[in-house]
């Protein structure tokens, strides 16, 4: 009887790991303590430097359409999308509509550094090199990238590398604006 009463006590505590391990808790890695990004709910705010030295405030750029790209230069997606959001920028010029890059590499000063040798662009690339921005948005694929309305509100988010000049996806930033 003691035997048995012990397996149950030893099959009870493992079922308990088993189910705090996959049940994926708030303070697990993938899901990040605090509000995460949803499409129809405020993006969450942040404040970034650019590695022009100036910095970014999501709150502060209310009245735009904002573009907020998550990306590595260690990404082929990442990479393969850039020339199409530089398009972009050129094509949305002189509106309401802001890009933010935002690195995720620990080594991100270093690593953009040696990728802006060979490409340059017109938007601000961030830094997020402690993650903190990447994990308040949930972010875990890369490129992912969420468009933010005037309003501060998540109308879409895309994961995987886009076309982002692609006239369609122009019409409807025009649209948002």
């Amino acid at each position: 009887m003691r035997q048995i009463a012990l397996l149950a006590v030893v099959l009870i505590l493992i079922a308990g790991g088993l189910y705090l391990g996959f049940s994926g808790s708030s303070s697990s890695p993938q899901e990040p303590a605090g509000s995460t990004a949803e499409v129809g709910k405020l993006a969450p705010d942040f404040t970034l430097s650019a590695f022009d030295g100036s910095s970014y405030t999501l709150s502060e750029l209310r009245g735009k359409l904002v573009l907020v790209n998550f990306w590595a230069t260690w990404c082929p997606p990442c990479r393969a999308e850039m020339p199409s959001m530089e398009k972009l920028n050129r094509l949305m010029n002189g509106e309401n509509f802001v890009i933010l890059a935002v690195n995720v590499e620990q080594n991100g000063r270093q690593a953009v550094d040696r990728f802006l040798q060979s490409s340059s662009h017109s938007f601000p690339i961030l830094l997020d090199d402690r993650a903190v921005v990447q994990k308040r948005y949930g972010v875990y694929k890369f490129p992912e990238t969420f468009v933010v309305r005037k309003d501060g509100i998540i109308d879409d988010k895309v994961i995987g590398a886009f076309d982002w000049a692609d006239p369609d996806t122009v019409t409807y930033f025009r649209e948002l604006l």
